[in-house]
């Protein structure tokens, strides 16, 4: 007899305040699938997408419009929104690196958007070419026109806790650049643990430096296996969406050491044991990565995963 069958896990809300609802943020079919060296079938992709939707998953970042040079991968941006069924009720952001990113969105029909700036020098050189203040006049452009053609804009800020280069990041240095993509017009601002090295005083004190935490979102990587406890930490001080990857699939093509992100099923099998509704079909969501897992020849790294799949 299966965990599921035994009514595992047991829900006991935590004593400590938590939302009533958690919205996750699906990023396994952009940041998930962009590292991967074979490229995988549009599809595949597409109905990876279709598996995710029918789990309950009601935002699912679709695909980069970024240049097809520097990932392979997404290539297949336009092919894949074409094909796209777009269920009622479900958004499917794209990522978009600079304004001819936003032409091939809006040309999609595209309705959300994301940007993704860096906190540190060394990553926004190596990342966008760019310094820490010039990627704002980069962005400035496309968030005027998204917000113009009625676009929602995400604004993500990786390196938000260490990076690799540089070393332990300043929570105030990473609230400035959050700050300023707030001011630019994005409606919602994701901090990124890029390389995983995040533990939970690091996150409280940097959700303490924004007024409003409702504009927050997380993305953590579990490279030190810390990013379920980030993840509640995130959620005492009042954070409610979370970015998670089906599987734990994905990392980050432009910093080595950045490893799997938070796996989307350890995440749902922790927040239905607080009590927490994400209105995720967790035994589907299982399903879905052990049939992603095959079509990439390789198991799951997600540890609900390979509990509950056998």
């Amino acid at each position: 007899m299966g965990t599921r069958e035994l009514g595992l896990p047991d829900r006991v809300p935590s004593a400590a305040a938590l939302p009533e609802r958690v919205t996750i943020w699906e990023v396994g079919p952009r940041d998930g699938l962009q590292n991967e060296k074979s490229i995988v079938p549009v599809e595949v992709k597409l109905e990876f997408l279709d598996k995710l939707a029918d789990a309950g998953l009601s935002t699912l970042e679709a695909t980069s419009f970024v240049s097809p040079k520097w990932v392979p991968q997404l290539a297949d941006a336009e092919q894949l929104l074409s094909g796209l069924d777009r269920r009622e009720g479900v958004r499917y952001p794209v990522l978009v690196p600079n304004e001819r990113g936003l032409d091939r969105a809006l040309e999609a029909g595209v309705s959300h958007i994301a940007i993704f700036a860096s906190a540190t020098e060394t990553f926004a050189e190596k990342n966008l070419n760019s310094t820490v203040d010039d990627q704002f006049a980069m962005f400035e452009p496309v968030v005027t026109r998204a917000r113009a053609a009625g676009l929602d804009v995400r604004g993500y800020v990786s390196m938000c806790f260490g990076d690799p280069w540089e070393g332990a990041v300043p929570a105030t240095q990473v609230a400035g650049v959050g700050k300023r993509l707030l001011d630019l017009g994005c409606s919602q601002l994701s901090l990124g643990d890029t390389i995983g090295v995040a533990t939970a005083g690091q996150v409280e004190a940097l959700i303490g430096q924004f007024p409003d935490v409702g504009t927050l979102a997380v993305h953590f990587h579990d490279t030190y296996g810390q990013a379920l406890a980030n993840t509640v930490t995130a959620l005492r001080c009042g954070v409610s969406t979370v970015d998670s990857s089906a599987g734990g699939l994905g990392g980050c093509p432009y910093a080595e050491s950045a490893t799997g992100n938070l796996a989307t099923e350890d995440l749902v099998w922790m927040l239905d044991g607080l009590g927490v509704e994400t209105g995720v079909d967790l035994d589907a969501l299982v399903s879905t990565s052990k049939w992603m897992a095959g079509k990439l020849g390789r198991p799951s790294p997600s540890r609900v995963v390979n509990a509950l799949a056998g």
